[in-house]
Protein backbone atom coordinates (compact mmCIF):
# COMPACT_ATOMS: atom_id res chain seq x y z
CA UNK A 1 0.00 0.00 0.00
CA UNK A 2 2.73 2.74 0.57
CA UNK A 3 4.89 1.65 -2.06
CA UNK A 4 1.61 2.70 -4.45
CA UNK A 5 1.37 5.94 -2.30
CA UNK A 6 4.82 6.76 -3.32
CA UNK A 7 4.28 6.17 -6.60
CA UNK A 8 0.91 8.24 -6.74
CA UNK A 9 2.81 11.01 -4.72
CA UNK A 10 5.46 10.99 -7.50
CA UNK A 11 3.23 11.03 -10.48
CA UNK A 12 1.65 13.66 -8.72
CA UNK A 13 4.27 15.83 -8.19
CA UNK A 14 5.20 15.01 -11.83
CA UNK A 15 1.73 15.84 -13.52
CA UNK A 16 1.38 19.14 -11.43
CA UNK A 17 4.86 20.80 -12.28
CA UNK A 18 4.07 19.81 -16.28
CA UNK A 19 0.92 21.29 -16.01
CA UNK A 20 2.02 24.41 -14.66
CA UNK A 21 4.60 24.75 -17.10
CA UNK A 22 2.35 24.45 -19.98
CA UNK A 23 -0.26 26.95 -18.48
CA UNK A 24 2.76 29.16 -18.63
CA UNK A 25 4.12 28.61 -22.11
CA UNK A 26 0.35 29.14 -22.97
CA UNK A 27 -0.75 31.92 -21.37
CA UNK A 28 2.68 34.03 -21.26
CA UNK A 29 2.52 33.23 -25.27
CA UNK A 30 -0.66 35.20 -25.21
CA UNK A 31 -0.65 38.60 -23.17
CA UNK A 32 -3.96 38.14 -21.42
CA UNK A 33 -4.27 35.97 -18.47
CA UNK A 34 -0.46 35.81 -17.43
CA UNK A 35 -0.86 37.45 -13.75
CA UNK A 36 -3.80 34.26 -13.57
CA UNK A 37 -1.04 31.37 -14.74
CA UNK A 38 1.93 33.03 -12.10
CA UNK A 39 -0.98 32.38 -9.21
CA UNK A 40 -1.47 29.00 -10.84
CA UNK A 41 1.99 27.97 -10.74
CA UNK A 42 3.12 29.48 -7.08
CA UNK A 43 -0.30 27.21 -6.09
CA UNK A 44 0.84 24.20 -8.12
CA UNK A 45 4.48 24.07 -6.51
CA UNK A 46 3.07 24.78 -3.11
CA UNK A 47 1.05 22.31 -3.36
CA UNK A 48 3.80 20.12 -4.87
CA UNK A 49 6.02 21.45 -1.80
CA UNK A 50 3.44 20.09 1.04
CA UNK A 51 2.97 16.76 -0.72
CA UNK A 52 6.46 16.13 -1.02
CA UNK A 53 7.09 16.85 2.92
CA UNK A 54 4.48 14.59 3.57
CA UNK A 55 6.01 12.44 1.63
CA UNK A 56 9.41 12.64 3.01
CA UNK A 57 8.10 12.71 6.52
CA UNK A 58 6.12 9.19 6.18
CA UNK A 59 9.59 7.50 4.77
CA UNK A 60 10.91 8.25 8.17
CA UNK A 61 9.40 4.91 9.62
CA UNK A 62 9.41 2.96 6.63
CA UNK A 63 12.11 0.80 7.83
CA UNK A 64 13.98 -1.48 5.73
CA UNK A 65 16.37 -4.61 6.20
CA UNK A 66 18.64 -4.87 3.20
CA UNK A 67 20.75 -7.83 2.53
CA UNK A 68 24.19 -8.38 0.82
CA UNK A 69 26.21 -10.81 0.13
CA UNK A 70 29.99 -11.23 0.34
CA UNK A 71 32.40 -14.17 -0.70
CA UNK A 72 35.49 -14.07 2.13
CA UNK A 73 36.35 -17.42 3.24
CA UNK A 74 37.78 -20.48 1.30
CA UNK A 75 35.92 -23.03 0.00
CA UNK A 76 34.63 -25.72 2.65
CA UNK A 77 35.36 -23.12 5.53
CA UNK A 78 31.96 -23.35 6.74
CA UNK A 79 30.80 -26.35 5.23
CA UNK A 80 28.56 -24.34 2.79
CA UNK A 81 26.82 -22.32 5.80
CA UNK A 82 27.61 -18.51 6.34
CA UNK A 83 28.38 -16.02 8.83
CA UNK A 84 26.20 -13.13 8.99
CA UNK A 85 27.11 -9.21 10.37
CA UNK A 86 24.49 -6.67 11.34
CA UNK A 87 25.88 -3.63 10.55
CA UNK A 88 23.45 -0.98 12.04
CA UNK A 89 23.99 3.25 12.14
CA UNK A 90 22.66 6.26 12.91
CA UNK A 91 19.67 5.62 15.27
CA UNK A 92 19.77 9.50 15.58
CA UNK A 93 17.34 8.39 18.47
CA UNK A 94 14.46 10.40 20.34
CA UNK A 95 12.65 9.20 23.37
CA UNK A 96 9.76 9.23 21.58
CA UNK A 97 10.99 7.14 18.64
CA UNK A 98 8.89 4.11 19.71
CA UNK A 99 8.38 2.54 16.56
CA UNK A 100 12.37 2.55 15.76
CA UNK A 101 12.95 1.09 18.90
CA UNK A 102 10.39 -1.71 18.20
CA UNK A 103 11.82 -2.50 14.95
CA UNK A 104 15.31 -2.24 15.56
CA UNK A 105 14.80 -4.66 18.85
CA UNK A 106 13.11 -7.05 16.68
CA UNK A 107 16.09 -7.34 14.41
CA UNK A 108 17.39 -9.83 17.14
CA UNK A 109 15.34 -12.55 15.60
CA UNK A 110 17.90 -12.37 12.76
CA UNK A 111 20.37 -13.95 15.18
CA UNK A 112 23.49 -12.26 13.53
CA UNK A 113 26.55 -13.44 14.11
CA UNK A 114 28.05 -10.10 14.71
CA UNK A 115 26.20 -6.96 15.13
CA UNK A 116 28.56 -3.73 13.96
CA UNK A 117 27.14 -0.43 15.27
CA UNK A 118 28.77 2.79 13.38
CA UNK A 119 27.93 5.74 15.62
CA UNK A 120 25.28 8.28 15.57
CA UNK A 121 23.29 6.90 17.96
CA UNK A 122 21.86 10.01 20.02
CA UNK A 123 19.80 12.98 19.12
CA UNK A 124 18.91 14.53 23.06
CA UNK A 125 20.70 14.12 26.01
CA UNK A 126 17.20 11.85 27.53
CA UNK A 127 17.76 9.24 24.88
CA UNK A 128 20.35 6.78 25.82
CA UNK A 129 17.17 4.46 27.31
CA UNK A 130 15.56 4.46 24.21
CA UNK A 131 19.39 3.61 22.75
CA UNK A 132 19.30 0.64 24.98
CA UNK A 133 15.34 -0.44 24.48
CA UNK A 134 15.85 -0.89 20.87
CA UNK A 135 19.58 -2.29 21.34
CA UNK A 136 19.26 -4.78 24.14
CA UNK A 137 18.11 -7.67 22.23
CA UNK A 138 21.24 -7.16 20.24
CA UNK A 139 23.63 -6.77 23.33
CA UNK A 140 23.71 -10.31 24.11
CA UNK A 141 25.53 -11.45 20.66
CA UNK A 142 29.10 -10.22 19.99
CA UNK A 143 29.06 -6.75 19.28
CA UNK A 144 31.69 -4.14 17.89
CA UNK A 145 31.34 0.08 18.06
CA UNK A 146 32.57 3.26 16.94
CA UNK A 147 31.12 6.24 17.95
CA UNK A 148 30.15 9.46 15.74
CA UNK A 149 30.18 13.17 16.51
CA UNK A 150 26.39 12.93 17.38
CA UNK A 151 27.10 10.07 20.52
CA UNK A 152 29.11 12.85 21.69
CA UNK A 153 27.36 16.02 20.91
CA UNK A 154 23.28 17.05 20.34
CA UNK A 155 22.16 18.43 16.92
CA UNK A 156 21.88 21.53 16.05
CA UNK A 157 19.90 23.38 12.78
CA UNK A 158 20.96 23.04 9.67
CA UNK A 159 20.91 25.47 6.62
CA UNK A 160 19.86 23.29 3.94
CA UNK A 161 21.98 24.84 1.04
CA UNK A 162 25.32 24.74 2.88
CA UNK A 163 24.43 20.97 3.50
CA UNK A 164 23.99 21.14 -0.57
CA UNK A 165 26.78 22.79 -1.13
CA UNK A 166 28.96 20.05 0.82
CA UNK A 167 30.34 23.11 3.50
CA UNK A 168 31.04 20.88 6.64
CA UNK A 169 28.55 21.75 10.20
CA UNK A 170 30.35 22.98 13.36
CA UNK A 171 29.64 20.41 16.08
CA UNK A 172 26.88 22.07 18.85
CA UNK A 173 28.02 22.69 22.36
CA UNK A 174 25.27 20.84 24.06
CA UNK A 175 27.60 17.70 25.26
CA UNK A 176 25.83 14.25 24.93
CA UNK A 177 26.00 11.36 27.68
CA UNK A 178 27.70 8.84 25.70
CA UNK A 179 29.53 7.61 28.65
CA UNK A 180 26.83 5.49 30.14
CA UNK A 181 25.63 4.23 27.02
CA UNK A 182 29.61 2.99 26.37
CA UNK A 183 29.27 1.29 29.31
CA UNK A 184 26.57 -0.03 28.89
CA UNK A 185 27.57 -1.69 25.28
CA UNK A 186 30.86 -2.35 27.46
CA UNK A 187 28.88 -4.47 30.52
CA UNK A 188 26.75 -6.58 27.67
CA UNK A 189 30.17 -7.82 25.66
CA UNK A 190 30.47 -5.29 22.91
CA UNK A 191 33.83 -4.09 21.87
CA UNK A 192 34.64 -0.30 21.56
CA UNK A 193 37.12 -0.42 18.48
CA UNK A 194 37.67 3.36 18.46
CA UNK A 195 41.24 3.84 18.19
CA UNK A 196 41.47 0.16 19.53
CA UNK A 197 42.63 -3.32 17.90
CA UNK A 198 40.43 -6.88 19.00
CA UNK A 199 40.63 -10.15 17.85
CA UNK A 200 38.46 -12.54 19.24
CA UNK A 201 36.88 -15.48 17.99
CA UNK A 202 33.10 -15.81 16.86
CA UNK A 203 32.88 -19.71 15.86
CA UNK A 204 35.23 -20.95 14.36
CA UNK A 205 36.11 -17.60 12.33
CA UNK A 206 38.42 -15.31 13.53
CA UNK A 207 38.49 -12.04 13.58
CA UNK A 208 40.91 -9.39 13.27
CA UNK A 209 38.93 -5.51 14.06
CA UNK A 210 39.94 -1.66 14.30
CA UNK A 211 38.79 1.43 14.16
CA UNK A 212 39.02 5.00 14.66
CA UNK A 213 36.81 7.98 15.71
CA UNK A 214 34.64 10.08 13.73
CA UNK A 215 36.74 11.42 10.55
CA UNK A 216 34.27 14.03 9.93
CA UNK A 217 35.34 16.07 12.10
CA UNK A 218 38.99 15.38 12.44
CA UNK A 219 38.31 13.37 15.55
CA UNK A 220 40.61 10.36 14.10
CA UNK A 221 44.12 9.07 14.77
CA UNK A 222 44.88 6.25 13.20
CA UNK A 223 48.34 6.09 13.99
CA UNK A 224 47.15 4.31 16.96
CA UNK A 225 46.02 1.27 14.88
CA UNK A 226 48.02 1.31 11.77
CA UNK A 227 49.58 -1.58 10.52
CA UNK A 228 48.56 -4.70 9.11
CA UNK A 229 45.64 -6.87 10.77
CA UNK A 230 46.64 -10.31 11.93
CA UNK A 231 47.31 -12.78 8.78
CA UNK A 232 46.06 -15.60 10.73
CA UNK A 233 42.67 -13.75 10.97
CA UNK A 234 39.74 -15.38 8.65
CA UNK A 235 37.70 -11.86 8.59
CA UNK A 236 39.46 -8.37 9.07
CA UNK A 237 36.92 -5.54 9.55
CA UNK A 238 37.56 -1.77 9.70
CA UNK A 239 35.20 0.53 11.39
CA UNK A 240 34.79 4.51 10.86
CA UNK A 241 31.85 6.26 11.34
CA UNK A 242 32.16 8.77 8.25
CA UNK A 243 33.82 6.86 4.89
CA UNK A 244 36.19 9.38 4.54
CA UNK A 245 38.72 8.76 1.88
CA UNK A 246 41.84 9.40 3.14
CA UNK A 247 40.76 7.24 6.31
CA UNK A 248 39.67 3.89 4.10
CA UNK A 249 42.99 4.26 2.05
CA UNK A 250 44.92 3.31 4.97
CA UNK A 251 42.81 0.41 5.82
CA UNK A 252 42.89 -0.65 2.56
CA UNK A 253 46.98 -0.34 2.32
CA UNK A 254 46.64 -2.43 5.39
CA UNK A 255 44.78 -4.90 4.10
CA UNK A 256 41.41 -5.18 5.67
CA UNK A 257 38.79 -6.42 3.62
CA UNK A 258 35.54 -4.98 4.92
CA UNK A 259 35.01 -1.74 6.16
CA UNK A 260 31.86 -0.56 7.52
CA UNK A 261 30.78 2.52 7.96
CA UNK A 262 27.41 4.90 8.25
CA UNK A 263 27.05 8.81 8.46
CA UNK A 264 25.80 9.36 5.31
CA UNK A 265 22.10 8.24 5.72
CA UNK A 266 22.57 7.20 2.27
CA UNK A 267 22.30 10.25 0.99
CA UNK A 268 18.67 11.03 2.40
CA UNK A 269 17.11 13.23 -0.03
CA UNK A 270 17.78 11.28 -3.15
CA UNK A 271 16.54 10.78 -6.90
CA UNK A 272 15.07 7.32 -7.59
CA UNK A 273 16.70 4.44 -6.79
CA UNK A 274 18.73 5.90 -3.99
CA UNK A 275 20.64 7.50 -6.17
CA UNK A 276 21.80 10.24 -3.56
CA UNK A 277 22.46 13.52 -4.67
CA UNK A 278 25.18 14.78 -1.72
CA UNK A 279 27.09 12.70 0.65
CA UNK A 280 28.12 15.24 3.36
CA UNK A 281 31.72 13.73 3.41
CA UNK A 282 34.42 12.60 1.11
CA UNK A 283 33.23 9.51 -0.50
CA UNK A 284 31.73 9.71 -3.66
CA UNK A 285 27.85 10.10 -4.51
CA UNK A 286 28.12 6.06 -6.29
CA UNK A 287 29.36 4.97 -2.92
CA UNK A 288 26.96 6.64 -0.44
CA UNK A 289 25.27 3.89 0.03
CA UNK A 290 25.57 -0.18 -0.10
CA UNK A 291 28.48 -2.60 -1.20
CA UNK A 292 31.18 -1.29 -3.16
CA UNK A 293 34.56 -1.77 -3.62
CA UNK A 294 37.35 0.71 -2.05
CA UNK A 295 40.73 -0.34 -4.28
CA UNK A 296 41.23 -4.08 -3.11
CA UNK A 297 38.56 -3.55 0.42
CA UNK A 298 35.13 -3.87 0.28
CA UNK A 299 33.25 -0.87 1.94
CA UNK A 300 29.88 -1.16 3.03
CA UNK A 301 27.65 2.11 3.60
CA UNK A 302 24.21 2.04 5.77
CA UNK A 303 21.74 3.94 4.52
CA UNK A 304 21.05 4.25 8.37
CA UNK A 305 17.93 4.36 10.45
CA UNK A 306 17.86 8.11 11.23
CA UNK A 307 17.60 11.69 10.30
CA UNK A 308 18.52 15.16 12.16
CA UNK A 309 15.69 15.97 14.18
CA UNK A 310 16.18 19.43 12.21
CA UNK A 311 15.57 17.51 9.05
CA UNK A 312 13.10 14.93 9.33
CA UNK A 313 12.90 13.69 6.10
CA UNK A 314 14.31 10.75 3.57
CA UNK A 315 13.24 10.42 -0.39
CA UNK A 316 14.31 7.74 -2.61
CA UNK A 317 16.00 6.58 0.73
CA UNK A 318 14.42 4.78 3.17
CA UNK A 319 15.69 4.35 6.75
CA UNK A 320 17.48 0.50 7.01
CA UNK A 321 19.95 -1.91 8.50
CA UNK A 322 21.84 -4.33 6.77
CA UNK A 323 22.46 -8.42 7.31
CA UNK A 324 25.56 -8.89 5.52
CA UNK A 325 25.73 -12.89 4.58
CA UNK A 326 29.38 -13.63 4.32
CA UNK A 327 30.26 -16.90 2.44
CA UNK A 328 33.02 -18.94 0.72
CA UNK A 329 34.28 -18.05 -2.32
CA UNK A 330 33.13 -20.34 -5.39
CA UNK A 331 35.70 -22.77 -6.62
Amino acid sequence: MRSVLVRCFSLAFIAVLRSSLICCFMSFSIRTGSMACVKKILLSLFGAGLTTMAWGYSELSRFRLKHETLEVFEPGFLDGGEFTILHISDLHMLPAHSRKQQWVAALSALNPDLVVNTGDNLSSADAVPAVLRALGPLLSKPGLFVFGTNDYFGPRPVNPIGYLLGKKRKVSDQALPWEGMRAAFLEHGWRDATHQRHEFKVGKVRIAAAGVDDPHHNLDNYSLVAGSPNPDADLTIALTHSPEPRVLTQFEADGYDLSLSGHTHGGQLCLPFERAIVTNCGIDRTRANGLHRFGKMWMHVTNGLGTSPYVPFRIFCRPSATLIHLVEKAN
